[in-house]
Order: structure tokens, then sequence, then C-alpha cells
């Protein structure tokens, strides 16, 4: 009985056949045009995905108390700890430091984790004479007619509401969405920002979160060439609705990648890049070259092993396939084996 191989890859227009017994050794005439060396290595699965690196998400600041808009910072402006952020009505809004949206009056008597905040944040300045803690107490309030004192503001010993807004860190000033002049109302963004350290964000569909974790490195290529090492440090789900009814809603997946080298990633403002998402990786293990797998009549795959000027049919169990490369797994092949590719 004889059966039929066929080879995969490139050269692939013919059949190679081969008779009975896929052990069975074949004459010489019947030698490969070029053989190939099995090898171990480590074989990795990466998937290329667009990002673009810029800083991160952005989100809006509007103003708690209403008025006339008589300053606002320059795009691009970094605003920190203790910063003015805009003026309404000639008074400044400070940014501050904290995870706690201002949502009160504070003032002796107070008590919350807002508090707290707000007294780490005195302190950051270089207030003293209270204790940071969460009970806003009338040594605070002395605090606060300093702070005060040095922003222009009646000395109350009280923080309106409005008068601070809080955000995890230094910001960066992308957007102005009002003009000096112009009416400040709350629940209408004066202006959006974003944080000071370049990050790169990359959108993937549902069926890819596979290839992103929490943590795990993977290389980014910069739009001159040059690769730098990113960390995957957030992966959310975004669910976008339907805007009207001709429209379908969607969900995706938005990875946030930090960079540590923040100087090199510096040249560049908003940028498209290159990520490398690792969907598989395989450790010391047999491969060959894609080309060297044959399609057996019988069903599986198998390699023509080459030895001396005979050559045999192996079957092999195939495995990842990436780089140009296939995991094997054998009976009969080992690291150093020859087998046929196409010339």
């Amino acid at each position: 009985m004889t059966g039929v191989l066929l080879v995969v890859g490139a050269g692939a227009a013919t059949a190679v056949r081969f008779g009975g017994d896929s052990d069975a050794a074949q004459p010489a005439s019947d030698l490969p045009p070029a053989t190939a060396e099995v090898t171990k290595q480590t074989l990795v699965d990466q998937e290329v995905k667009d990002g673009t690196l810029g800083y991160g998400s952005e989100l809006s600041l509007s103003p708690k108390p209403s008025g006339t808009t008589t300053w606002l910072p320059g795009v691009g402006t970094v605003v920190r700890r203790g910063d003015v952020l805009y003026r309404v009505d000639e008074l400044p809004v400070v940014l501050m430091y904290g995870k706690v949206p201002a949502y009160r009056d504070l003032s002796s008597g107070a008590e919350g984790s807002d508090v707290a905040q707000l007294e780490e944040n005195l302190a950051a300045l270089g207030y003293t004479g209270f204790t940071v803690d969460d009970t806003f107490t009338d040594a605070t309030a002395t605090a606060v007619e300093s702070w005060q004192e040095d922003n222009g503001l009646t000395e109350t010993g009280t923080v309106e509401l409005g008068r601070v807004a809080f955000a995890t860190g230094e910001i960066r000033v992308s957007a102005l969405n009002a003009t000096i002049g112009d009416a400040a109302q709350p629940g209408q963004a004066l202006l959006t920002y974003t944080g000071t350290t370049r990050l790169i964000t990359v959108t993937l569909d549902v069926d890819e979160q596979r290839l992103a974790k929490e943590g795990t490195k993977v290389p980014v290529t910069l739009p001159d060439g040059k690769e730098v090492e990113g960390t995957v440090s957030e992966v959310l789900t975004v669910f976008e609705p339907a805007q009207s009814e001709d429209e379908e809603s969607s969900t995706t997946i938005e990875v946030t990648v930090s960079v540590a080298d923040q100087k090199t990633v510096s040249r560049f403002d908003q940028a498209s890049v290159s990520v490398g998402f690792t969907a598989a990786e395989r450790e010391n293990v047999l491969t060959v070259p894609v080309s060297a797998l044959l399609a057996l009549a019988e069903g599986g795959y198998g390699v023509e092993v080459v030895r001396g000027s005979s050559t045999r049919i192996v079957a092999v169990e195939v495995g990842l396939f990436s780089g140009g490369r296939v995991e094997v797994s054998g009976d009969t092949i080992s690291a150093g084996t020859k087998v046929g590719v196409p010339s």
C-alpha cells in the first residue's frame, strides 16, 4: 500500500509519495533538496498591536461655585499640589492630591477621610500645629486660615466646597473648554487634564483580552524604530452604549502600558507605537522550520528524518507555531536531528 505526503509551506505544489511503513528507509535518490536541524529553543507567539503614546485618559474639571471665569492656565501647563488651577471671580481654585473628591464644606468638627486628605496636603505644603488624622479641629482651622491668607482668601478657617480640587497627583492641562469671561457653572467643564507621565493606550477586541495581563512586560516600538520596555499597568473593560437606533453598543478592552524610560519617550507627545503582546510561550522545546512539516495521508504530521544517504518519515505531534518554526515532539527525534526541507 502506498501513502501520500503533502509538503506544507513554500514549495507545496507537488506531492511526495512514500511506501508502506512510515519508518521505512528511502533510497538515496529520494534525498530532500535541503535539510535543517531540529533545535531546542523557546518559542514565543507574539501579537503586535497598534497603540497611542500620550498621557493617558482625559478627565474634566468643572467649577463648584458659579461666577465668571477670570483666569485659566495654558494648555500643556503642569499643575502641582498647592498651585492654582483656575480663578472664578478672581478667587483661586487650588489643586491638592487625593482620591476622595471634594463634596462638602470642611470646618471644625468635621470628620472623615476627606478631612484626613486635606490635612495631609496642608502638612505637605508646610503648614503645622495640627495632627494629621480624620478630625477637623480648631488647630486644623488655624492652619487653614494661614493657607487662606497665603492664597488671598478671606481667613474663615473653613474650606468651602469648590475652593479645592483633588487629583491623584500632579496634572497636565490637555485642553481648555472655556475662555476668560465665560460663565463658570457647576457641571460645565472649564478644562480637561491628564496625568504627567507618558503612557501607552491600546484598544483590544474582547476576544483578545487574554493577551493583556497586568504586570506583564511588553516590547514597545517607537516611531523612530527604537524599542523600549513597557509594563501592562491596567486592563479595563469599556462599554460604549449605542448613540442612536441605527448603531449598536460595543465593548472593548482598554490596556494601559507604562514605560519606565520616560526620557526616551519624552521626545514624542502624541504618537503611534507598536506593542507586542505574548499570546503563548513554550520554553526549551524541540522545533523545526514550518516548511519541514509533512501532512500524512493517514492524518497528522510528520517530518522526513535524514541520516546519511537515507531518509525516513517520522510522525510528530505539533505544538506552538512562531516565527516560521513549529514545536514538535516524537520518540525518534532530538536536538541536532536533520530533517528535510524544500530548497
